[in-house]
């Protein structure tokens, strides 16, 4: 139940704001009778009208009124939604008698922004006959709904998550709706966030930022829903892509959208050919590639140009060439030889064109003298140095060049080339840059974290530093393929890494942390080999510890393998199947075993914790440990709070030497677990000085009065929830740590001290605590403890007598009475609407109380007060043998003290009978109001037209 600021606070603004940018505002009821009723989703006559403006000659009125009705039955799926957008793209089509053929139509005018009708409306309501939905914002172009906005007042704990919530449920109940919207956004005036429709995880949901622009609310708002920028996130930004055969939806988060604008711009600029984008590993930099080749080839400034995408890797190029054909770049050539590649360069081809790097060697010079070919070459630090650099840039020489990289640019002489070819227009050497520490801020990313395996399982330092680390062939290393070369001449520490036993005690040390750390978050784990032959004696010992089926090998075939080796390939379907089991939480395999597939383009959020048995530095070590840098939330909406790795070469001993780069661009890229450690004993100590001093020498029901009088209001509440929240992260990723048993009493009671307050708020308290916290608190017995949950009272006639004799403190009783009271009216509103009015009521005491302008003894009686009304209301209606919705209206003019209340209300019985779907139906909604009012009338009421408002609101408020 919304408190009364929400809609004075941020939804009024946000919709002024609206309208001050370019924004129509057209009131809920105009809008319905617009749209055909609350079952309509388009606004008829402004679509209409503007599809044939928009398609002269193309679109008339009938064929207009035929795409309407194609757009509303798209289907309630990700899948309609794609087509919904492909309509507003203008890749659908119409046939076009005149002419004997299709032709595609235009939705939205996207040179002349004017041209088009923006209309934003509040408290849209929708129903499919099911279920009835209303939303707080929608934003319409050309009568059609493509953004959604949520908004929650300031005050209320953990508004985004709620208002993601009701994002959610308008998905399950009302799809239909949702399958034409395309973008989100959710506000609680202190943070602006947006997300893409059908994609509604917590991680893809991104605080909008624009650095032209100052950080308050109306800035923000302003700069993000702008019609013209409206348009370009709609037409520009947003991509579906199929991956593993499941479609998904991508909308780009602020720093993509901001390398879009800056590549282009530099493409633009006849006196510039250069520009280097670093992204950091896991923020997107495939997404960011395709749209900018996508915004060059259909952008007219460009004169129809050639796009060449450079990648390193087969498995990259299917990546990238899927997600180009889900995008609606169809027309991509994909060079499958030398030859091809120099004919489709020579031939002039125009669009865009996808190769690897190594089919411009021995390419002829001049090839081609365009200057509108623009190269985006992927992972630019290891694919354009050396001769094939020379050949790719001989063969283009008026071409303009952008590097992309997922790493910074190392300190070594190959990096200063990388800088040298793509950065030498840019001061800083980057043309756009998006480093780690930001990622991480963003939660783009999440932190990394690391431990060493014991002394007696890593390999012996001085020949790691011999014939690894002290390499100079090694510094700046880029690639798997090249560091494998390094590697294939370090046979004494391979030798080391491959030794019977050795492999036989990590398998063992593996399987036992795997149980013990990682498995009981839900989470999986990779395990990497220094060669394909680590890893199938790395599967044979495994299979002894864990079931066989826990574990997978993902090596690359090899023509002449041994047996032991070819009894683990796989075919390309059979890889595909253990990659997709692998990214999905509830099926097995939980641990994948590599040694170089899969190092590089293969994302899994669920992965975890990455075992490290490869020497491995700079590029391809923070390629690799990128892996588990992945955000992920699991179906109770825990989110992943950090990505592990377990070292047993002894790479991280000295990160200096193992991440040659410059200190600004990788700081704070990993951190070893001791620093964890420190942080949860100095978080221990200030929950005893701040909290635990609180409840000190009380248990249970005492305690937990001192601790409700305590957090009574919502800022303490807050920040508790805050500081519990870090600490349980720190917890889970430490435990079964030793190092944590002295703390283990004091923090169950800072978790049963959490799961207190929550049970005062309308949350499922068996989601709210991590697994391992849970578990804790479960099975750990702790004399003496806080009670850590607020009872509920079944709400009879007897519930006060049970109150009385209840021995609990004061404060504990507000608390178990508001939540009563809030459970009992949300299991019985839509069949008893009045209890709605009561639950309103009940808030609005609990939010006095919390705001200490009611004491406890006052806050009790007024609940009391409820509890009797509530009683006497079930009580009368059974007396009187109504039916709930005239007994809502007997009940609310009742106190309202209207004579003939009863009268007035079995009359609108009748009228409820006639007008079944009166909810749903424009015209039977105007029946039942009419009736009110003549009955109303009759019984001599002053103020009609608010309380006939009032009736209504509260039965459409119970069938929500």
């Amino acid at each position: 139940m919304p408190l009364d600021g929400e809609k004075a606070t941020v939804q009024n603004p946000f919709i002024r704001y609206a309208t001050e940018t370019g924004w129509q505002y057209v009131a809920p009821s105009e809008l319905e009778l617009r749209r055909d009723g609350v079952g309509g989703l388009v606004v008829r006559d402004v679509f209409v009208s503007q599809l044939q403006k928009l398609n002269p000659g193309v679109v008339d009125h009938l064929r207009a009124e035929e795409v309407l009705k194609r757009l509303e039955r798209v289907p309630p799926t990700i899948e309609g939604n794609l087509q919904a957008w492909e309509y507003l793209k203008g890749l659908r089509s119409v046939y076009v008698e005149t002419e004997k053929r299709e032709r595609n139509i235009c939705l939205l005018d996207l040179d002349n922004w004017r041209a088009n009708v923006f209309q934003v409306s509040d408290e849209f309501t929708y129903t499919n006959g099911t279920y009835t939905i209303r939303a707080d914002i929608v934003f319409l172009i050309n009568g059609i709904p493509v953004l959604v906005v949520e908004t929650k007042s300031t005050s209320e704990i953990e508004g985004i998550a709620k208002a993601l919530d009701q994002l959610r449920r308008y998905h399950q109940q009302a799809p239909e709706f949702m399958a034409l919207l395309q973008v989100c956004n959710l506000t609680h005036l202190v943070r602006f966030y947006y997300g893409a429709t059908w994609s509604l995880s917590r991680k893809n949901l991104f605080n909008w930022r624009d650095e032209s622009i100052s950080q308050d609310f109306e800035s923000l708002v302003k700069s993000f829903i702008h019609p013209q920028r409206v348009l370009r996130v709609l037409t520009d930004f947003i991509m579906f892509t199929r991956k593993d055969d499941v479609l998904s939806k991508v909308i780009l988060r602020p720093h993509q959208m901001r390398a879009v604008g800056r590549v282009l711009n530099r493409a633009a600029d006849p006196a510039k050919k250069r520009g280097l984008v670093w992204h950091t590993q896991g923020s997107g930099k495939t997404y960011t590639m395709i749209t900018i080749a996508k915004k060059l080839i259909e952008d007219p400034r460009f004169n129809n140009p050639t796009v060449l995408m450079l990648v390193d890797r087969n498995e990259l190029e299917q990546q990238l060439f899927s997600n180009l054909s889900a995008c609606g770049l169809g027309a991509v050539e994909v060079a499958r030889s030398k030859n091809h590649l120099r004919e489709l360069l020579a031939s002039d081809r125009r669009g865009l064109i996808v190769s690897m790097i190594h089919k411009f060697d021995d390419m002829p010079r001049d090839l081609n003298l365009r200057s509108n070919i623009f190269v985006l070459v992927d992972e630019a630090h290891r694919t354009t140095g050396g001769d094939l650099g020379n050949y790719l840039m001989g063969a283009l020489p008026n071409a303009t060049y952008i590097g992309f990289t997922g790493t910074p640019i190392d300190r070594t002489a190959h990096g200063k080339g990388t800088f040298k070819v793509f950065g030498c227009e840019d001061p800083q050497g980057y043309l756009d840059k998006y480093s780690i520490a930001e990622s991480i801020e963003d939660r783009t990313t999440v932190p990394l974290h690391y431990a060493l395996a014991p002394n007696d399982l890593r390999v012996d330092r001085e020949t790691l530093e011999e014939e690894f680390l002290n390499l100079a062939e090694a510094e700046g290393v880029s690639d798997v393929e090249e560091l494998n070369k390094v590697l294939e001449k370090a046979v004494t520490l391979r030798n080391m890494l491959k030794n019977r036993e050795r492999i036989e005690r990590i398998a063992a040390y593996v399987a036992r942390h795997y149980r013990e750390y990682v498995e009981p978050l839900g989470y999986k784990a990779f395990l990497v080999g220094v060669d394909r032959e680590a890893c199938v004696l790395y599967k044979e010992a495994m299979d002894k510890y864990l079931p066989s089926e826990y574990s997978s090998v993902v090596i690359s075939r090899g023509y002449n393998d041994e047996a032991h080796l070819a009894r683990y390939h796989l075919s390309e379907d059979e890889e595909k199947k253990i990659r997709k089991a692998f990214a999905d939480p509830e099926s097995l395999p939980k641990i994948l075993i590599v040694t170089e597939k899969l190092l590089t383009g293969y994302d899994a959020p669920v992965l975890y914790c990455m075992y490290l048995d490869k020497p491995m530095r700079d590029h391809v070590l923070l390629q690799a440990i990128a892996r588990v840098n992945r955000p992920y939330e699991d179906k109770d909406g825990h989110q992943k709070p950090a990505g592990f790795v377990l070292d047993f070469v002894g790479i991280f001993e000295n990160l200096e030497k193992a991440l040659a780069f410059d200190s600004r661009d990788v700081e704070g890229t990993i951190q070893h677990l001791d620093m964890l450690k420190v942080r949860f004993a100095e978080m221990m100590a200030a929950a005893k000085r701040d909290y635990l001093s609180i409840i000190k020498n009380y248990s249970y029901d005492k305690a937990a009065d001192k601790a409700l009088e305590h957090f009574r209001g919502q800022e303490e509440k807050q920040k508790y929830y805050s500081f519990f929240k870090e600490l349980a992260n720190l917890y889970e990723i430490l435990s079964p740590d030793p190092f944590l048993r002295e703390y283990l009493d004091d923090y169950d009671q800072l978790a049963r001290l959490y799961r207190l307050l929550r049970s005062t708020e309308t949350v499922p308290l068996d989601k709210e605590l991590m697994r391992k916290t849970a578990r804790l608190v479960q099975e750990h017995t702790l004399p003496g403890a806080i009670k850590d949950a607020v009872d509920i009272y079944e709400i009879t006639e007897h519930t006060l007598e049970k109150l009385a004799e209840d021995t609990a403190p004061y404060t504990v009783k507000v608390f178990n009475l508001h939540k009563s009271i809030i459970e009992a009216v949300t299991e019985r509103v839509k069949q008893a609407p009045y209890l709605l009015s009561i639950g309103e009521m009940a808030e609005r005491i609990i939010q006095a109380y919390q705001e200490r302008q009611l004491n406890t003894q006052e806050a009790l009686k007024r609940l009391q007060e409820l509890i009797d009304e509530f009683v006497a209301a079930e009580k009368e209606r059974a007396e009187k043998r109504m039916a709930p919705e005239p007994y809502a209206v007997y009940w609310l003019l009742k106190r309202q003290k209207v004579k003939g209340a009863e009268q007035a209300a079995r009359n609108m019985a009748r009228a409820f009978e006639r007008y079944p779907y009166w909810q749903s139906s424009e015209t039977q909604e105007r029946q039942v109001r009419l009736e009110l009012y003549k009955n109303l009338k009759a019984a001599a009421v002053k103020e009609i037209k608010n309380l006939v408002d009032q009736i209504l609101s509260l039965l459409k408020g119970a069938g929500r």
